[in-house]
């Protein structure tokens, strides 16, 4: 297992982005429509997850996420997905694990996830801070962790 930490300069870049466009989450195709129009920020990255030489999760660090831009806290983890055929396997864990290292190499403190998922990140050491508006419109529930 290989967790690449990746910008549009990466030589797997399309692959994730190809792999993104084909699962099964709806909103796989929307990350795969911002990578290949290199939507992220200098400092924002995609990582993926690898196994055998082949894509089988990814996720995001990026300034906003789905969180509405009024609400103060930054940097968030989004596009959490794992494969099915991989999932229990901790893959979403240890991508997560280095979305964190990342995070506190580049100076954050604290990194949100926003989801609707009840006690997943709580087991990664994720704190839920309340429910929060989102760019499509409903609320979702807003983690946080200190690094």
């Amino acid at each position: 297992m290989e967790i690449y930490t990746m910008t549009n300069a990466h030589e797997k870049w399309k692959r994730v982005a190809a792999f993104a466009e084909k699962c099964s989450w709806g909103a796989g195709k929307y990350l795969a429509e911002l990578m290949r129009k290199s939507f992220f920020k200098d400092w924002e990255r995609v990582f993926a997850a690898f196994e055998d030489g082949s894509p089988v999760g990814f996720c995001t660090l990026t300034e906003k996420d789905e969180l509405l831009p009024k609400y103060p806290y930054t940097p968030l983890i989004g596009f959490v997905f794992v494969d099915e055929l991989h999932r229990g396997k901790r893959i979403s864990e240890k991508m997560i694990k280095a979305v964190l290292e990342y995070a506190k190499t580049i100076g954050y403190d604290n990194v949100y996830i926003m989801s609707g998922e009840k006690g997943l990140y709580e087991k990664f050491g994720f704190r839920y801070m309340g429910d929060f508006e989102s760019i499509h419109g409903g609320k979702d529930q807003l983690f946080v962790i200190d690094l």
